[in-house]
């Protein structure tokens, strides 16, 4: 086992948690059950690390091996790293026949014949989920295995989701995408975070955040007078408050999305301020929301009342369109859905 051989593989096993190691050295299936039933999983991790790291060099792990367990590794924990989304455009006629190994097969040599040193590692998930491992060298130099890409793709859907990947290998995979799944172009539809489990959740499960209700609040059925616990009118208000966060949000766990951002390009409006308001081009700005789980912070400060209701569209478009990047313009109802994205 070389050197390089040797640092990915203890980079690995340091990332995962040590309650896991066992289970996660168990999928990847490439040390012998007499050789796991040799570690002491209940020994310092630095010993523990070490004991494994001499078993694989027993066996005469390669690079191939070491990069397989560390694509196991991202699928059990995916919620790490940025990761962007992007939507197949346009497919042909055949596409709803592609199954993995057809995709497998053309997304591996049409990447490869984009550029000539690269490393390519593919495993399809238990939730029919196919992920990508690539390592980006170039004519001259070999795969980088220290600064890999990760793709997703659900072959039945036309989402991808996309996390370190550089802008000088955008393009090569962007194309080899659009071949192997069989669509015309793909583009950015403006949707990112850090945890994959909720932007996967937002655009596959996305009619049920929010529980969108097309009637007026007034409109439906009021609370029940009656009830012992709804009878003066601040308890009244928290109820309306409740109701408006869930029309807007929907019930139950919300994807969890750290950011989103609105980018201005609207005429300045200011009737006192007149240097402003009488220039011809548009005021631009971006505002950008922060949070650890931000749609559970704004539902809470409408619940709360620190946010005034009913919830504006600008915000409740994050569940309702799937994306958390706006364009506000002076045109349209103010939320532009046609930002352009990368087109192959």
């Amino acid at each position: 086992m070389d050197d390089s051989v040797w640092k990915l593989l203890r980079r690995v096993l340091q990332r995962i948690p040590a309650s896991r190691v066992q289970a996660v050295l168990t999928k990847w299936d490439h040390l012998s059950r007499r050789q796991l039933q040799s570690l002491n999983f209940a020994q310092s991790r630095q010993q523990l690390w070490e004991n494994v790291i001499a078993l694989c060099q027993e066996n005469g792990m390669t690079m191939k091996h070491v990069t397989e367990l560390d694509l196991i590794y991202r699928i059990e924990y995916p919620d790490q790293g940025n990761w962007q989304v992007y939507q197949l455009c346009d497919p042909k006629d055949e596409v709803l026949s592609s199954g993995l190994i057809e995709f497998r097969q053309q997304f591996k040599t049409h990447l490869k014949e984009l550029i000539n040193h690269v490393s390519i590692k593919i495993k399809k998930h238990d939730d029919e989920a196919v992920w990508i491992r690539i390592a980006w060298g170039d004519n001259y130099t070999k795969p980088n295995h220290f600064k890999p890409t990760y793709v997703v793709h659900y072959l039945q859907t036309p989402y991808v989701f996309l996390s370190g990947v550089s802008v000088k290998h955008r393009p090569l995979l962007y194309e080899a995408l659009v071949l192997a799944a069989q669509y015309e172009s793909i583009k950015d539809i403006h949707l990112s975070g850090r945890c994959f489990t909720s932007l996967r959740d937002l655009l596959m499960l996305k009619q049920t955040f929010p529980a969108h209700h097309p009637r007026p609040l007034q409109d439906r059925n009021p609370p029940n007078s009656a009830d012992p616990n709804i009878q003066n009118e601040h308890e009244k208000q928290v109820e309306d408050a409740l109701q408006i966060a869930s029309e807007a949000f929907g019930d139950g766990p919300l994807p969890r999305l750290q950011t989103a951002v609105y980018k201005l390009e609207t005429k300045f409006k200011d009737p006192e301020n007149g240097l402003l308001s009488n220039r011809q081009e548009p005021f631009k700005g971006v505002v950008k929301f922060s949070s650890s789980s931000l749609l559970d912070s704004l539902s809470y400060a409408v619940t709360s009342g620190i946010a005034s209701a009913p919830v504006t569209p600008l915000l409740s478009s994050i569940t309702r369109k799937g994306r958390n990047y706006f364009l506000i313009t002076d045109k349209g109802p103010g939320v532009s859905a046609n930002t352009p994205g990368p087109k192959i």
